[in-house]
């Protein structure tokens, strides 16, 4: 008898397609959240807390986005409103990226005499590299007697680590060889990147305050030159 239940058991259900591990892993969305409650970050960020999924919904379409279930093992699951197709492109993304890049050095080569609109080439290569997370190495080789002009290979080199500073730093110094002068740039990390960017905008609002208190220090003066000669007049 004993053994007849246990053929009769019913088997336990699969676990739902959204807590299977692996990239085809899948979300639950919208009115597939079936739940009464749920801890909500709204599209803003915010922890608004535990709410009524009908609510939750309701606040998703309002603002014209999706409720997605993004940890269905939490009591309970957390959802968010967020926009999910671009959600499922960041994590393909973000797959892709996990895959780690190894670093090569690629080589531009220049001449002291390169003309500009080659320079200008050149500068585009040097960003393309540095975007996918490659070092540059930049040269410029001399000819008999240019080696004589040095000083037109160091001018051509400081203007690249001018142009790229917010996407590179210098890992070689401008060094000479022979025939010829060479430097190379390595990538800035994300975090690097954006301490420029605002370094750069601090910088840009000094600047800023600075022309306009020149200008009001001016008109002070030009004002008081007034005053001062119609007092002279009268």
């Amino acid at each position: 008898m004993l053994l007849q239940k246990e053929i009769m058991r019913p088997k336990r259900p699969p676990p739902p397609s959204n807590l299977r591990s692996g990239p085809q892993q899948e979300h639950r969305i919208n009115r597939r959240i079936r739940i009464p409650r749920v801890q909500l970050i709204d599209h803003e960020g915010n922890n608004r807390g535990e709410l009524p999924t009908e609510e939750a919904l309701k606040l998703a379409e309002e603002a014209g986005l999706d409720l997605v279930e993004v940890s269905p093992t939490a009591r309970p699951p957390v959802c968010k409103i967020m926009n999910y197709g671009q959600y499922k492109y960041s994590l393909k993304k973000r797959a892709k990226g996990n895959k780690a890049h190894q670093a090569k050095v690629k080589g531009v080569r220049l001449h002291p005499n390169t003309a500009e609109h080659d320079v200008q080439v050149a500068m585009k290569k040097c960003t393309g590299f540095l975007d996918r997370g490659d070092k540059v190495l930049i040269q410029v080789w001399f000819k008999g007697r240019e080696i004589a002009h040095s000083e037109r290979g160091d001018e051509i080199l400081r203007r690249f680590i001018e142009a790229l500073k917010d996407i590179s730093k210098v890992e070689s110094p401008i060094r000479r060889e022979g025939k010829r002068m060479h430097l190379l740039l390595t990538p800035l990390t994300a975090e690097e990147r954006n301490a420029r960017k605002k370094q750069a905008e601090r910088e840009k609002e000094k600047a800023l305050e600075q022309k306009i208190q020149q200008a009001k220090d001016e008109a002070a003066r030009k004002a008081e030159a007034e005053k001062a000669q119609q007092g002279s007049q009268s």
